[in-house]
């Protein structure tokens, strides 16, 4: 396997993470990042993981600027991309010609990026993925791990559904960075984490409080767990399967929109600590545009597609894309805004 060329495309908290555990395993890996000064920081210093022990890992990574990927000319062999979900067809294009006829990319993204990405390559070199690590990273070249590999759980599969050559190399590869299981359907696989994201991501950033802390605000839990449900029912009309994630069996998924709970309360106890703020809130915390259309907005898109009513998750989008415009300041004060619009559901 360390034959093999490897990219990360994007290294933000999870790719530079997950980069840097298959670097240290001796893998033949380069990081291609947009942040500037992450880049020079990598290149000057490594990169820094702090990890949930209190250990620090020090990694010297090769890291490339998007600018350079044109200097580039060696093709890849497997391409993580990493990025945020409204950049992956064009990132997917960028990289494009460095793959051979036999490589995959890798969407190791939140989100249902498997069609934009199989659009760009074709369906044969798309492998999607689904992530339970968290990470925050708010200075170059640091990453605080709030997930160790230990605790890391990753799962990865074909549109097809075929275990192909190329596919077992993506586990080999993606096993230094944690747990790692094949998806017979890996779109249902990313629906359901899709499902454990709704309830928290846009909820807990409007509140601009950690996860832990939004989750237990008066009034906001009833709010998340109804935005599961609803989505829940999304993926029921379009004839999702239900299946486990996050190291779960058969046996633990429940027949009916309890399984969003308990994926959310996988999310809370599994990889959430005191201070774990989710990726929304470190977008908006940064000044960046955040992934308002890959989580709820996604379950609305569909939803009216279907005929279904989501009411819950069109308010929290509508109070997200008000911060987004800069009418309303992501606050604990919101609060209001949430359980009054699951009280309105229920008049």
């Amino acid at each position: 396997m360390s034959a093999r060329r490897i990219a990360v495309v994007g290294t933000g908290a999870n790719g530079a993470s997950m980069g840097a555990d298959m670097v240290r395993a001796g893998l033949d890996v380069t990081f291609i990042e947009q942040w500037p000064a992450h880049v020079e920081a990598m290149r000057e210093h490594g990169l820094t993981v702090h990890l949930p022990d209190g250990s620090t890992e020090i990694t010297p990574v090769s890291a490339y600027h998007f600018c350079q990927v044109a200097e580039l000319r060696e093709p890849f062999d497997i391409v993580f991309v990493s990025v945020k979900s409204y950049d992956t067809r064009w990132v997917t294009e960028l990289i494009k010609p460095l793959l051979r006829e036999d490589s995959v990319v890798v969407g190791l993204q939140n989100g249902m990026t498997i069609d934009a990405v199989s659009d760009v390559v074709g369906a044969e070199r798309t492998v999607g993925a689904v992530l339970g690590i968290a990470a925050n990273m708010f200075t170059p070249g640091v990453v605080v791990r709030q997930v160790a590999p230990a605790g890391t759980w990753l799962t990865v599969g074909t549109l097809s559904g075929a275990r192909t050559p190329a596919l077992e190399h993506v586990v080999e590869a993606l096993g230094h960075a944690g747990s790692i299981s094949v998806s017979p359907d890996i779109r249902a696989s990313k629906w359901m984490k899709l499902i454990a994201n709704i309830p928290e991501m846009l909820p807990s950033a409007i509140l601009n409080v950690p996860l832990l802390t939004a989750a237990g605000i008066e009034g906001v839990r009833p709010v998340m767990d109804e935005a599961s449900r609803e989505a829940y029912r999304v993926a029921t009309a379009l004839g999702i399967a239900m299946v486990p994630i996050f190291g779960k069996t058969e046996a633990d998924v429940p027949g009916d929109d309890r399984y969003g709970i308990d994926l959310l309360e996988s999310v809370l106890e599994s990889y959430s600590l005191p201070d774990t703020r989710v990726a929304v809130l470190q977008d908006w915390d940064k000044g960046r545009r955040a992934e308002l259309d890959a989580f709820n907005g996604y379950i609305v898109a569909r939803a009216r597609e279907l005929g279904v009513a989501v009411p819950v998750n069109e308010a929290i989008l509508a109070i997200a894309e008000r911060i987004e415009r800069g009418e309303l300041t992501p606050d604990p004060a919101n609060s209001t805004l949430l359980v009054d619009a699951l009280a309105a559901t229920r008049v």
